[in-house]
Parts: C-alpha cells; sequence; structure tokens
C-alpha cells in the first residue's frame, strides 16, 4: 500500500474529520460523492483545488479504515423469490 500522505487529520479543521490536505474538504464528502455516481473527473471539476491522487487516497483510506473493523451482521430472513443478499 502506497503511503496517504494526501489526508490529514486535524483536531482544528473540519471537527478532526479526515481531509485532502486541510483543504477543509473531507474524505467523506469525497466518497459521498463517489457512492452517488460521480466519477473523480466530475469531482475534480466540482473541486478544482483537488487532483486525481486526493480521490484516489481518499478511497483507498477509506478502505483501509473499514477494513480493520468487523461487525456482526444479524441475519436477514429471506423474501420469496429473492437472493439471500438482497435485503428489503
Amino acid at each position: 500500500m502506497r503511503k496517504l500522505d494526501r489526508i490529514t487529520v486535524d483536531p482544528a479543521v473540519c471537527l478532526g474529520q479526515p481531509t485532502v490536505r486541510g483543504l477543509r474538504i473531507t474524505v467523506s464528502v469525497l466518497l459521498k460523492l463517489l457512492a452517488d455516481g460521480k466519477t473523480a473527473e466530475d469531482i475534480l471539476e466540482l473541486y478544482p483545488e483537488l487532483e486525481r491522487e486526493d480521490v484516489r487516497q481518499a478511497n483507498q483510506y477509506a478502505a483501509w479504515v473499514v477494513s480493520d473493523r468487523v461487525l456482526v451482521v444479524p441475519a436477514v430472513k429471506s423474501y420469496a423469490g429473492a437472493s439471500p443478499a438482497v435485503s428489503r
């Protein structure tokens, strides 16, 4: 894994949330945009102060954070016609 040198955490910036280079653009904002279907190019247009590597490292940071957490997810009752992985 490459070094995450663009993700910063400073209690005085954005209440200590991880940000990109201290720019007050949080990792969570970038992840929500990606989850909403925006591309890295879309994000760079919205935030011209960012670089492609910023978006990549935000995504890599999120993957690193969640990989250290194990959550017990309760079993979901299967619905007729639905695959076991689908919950409603």
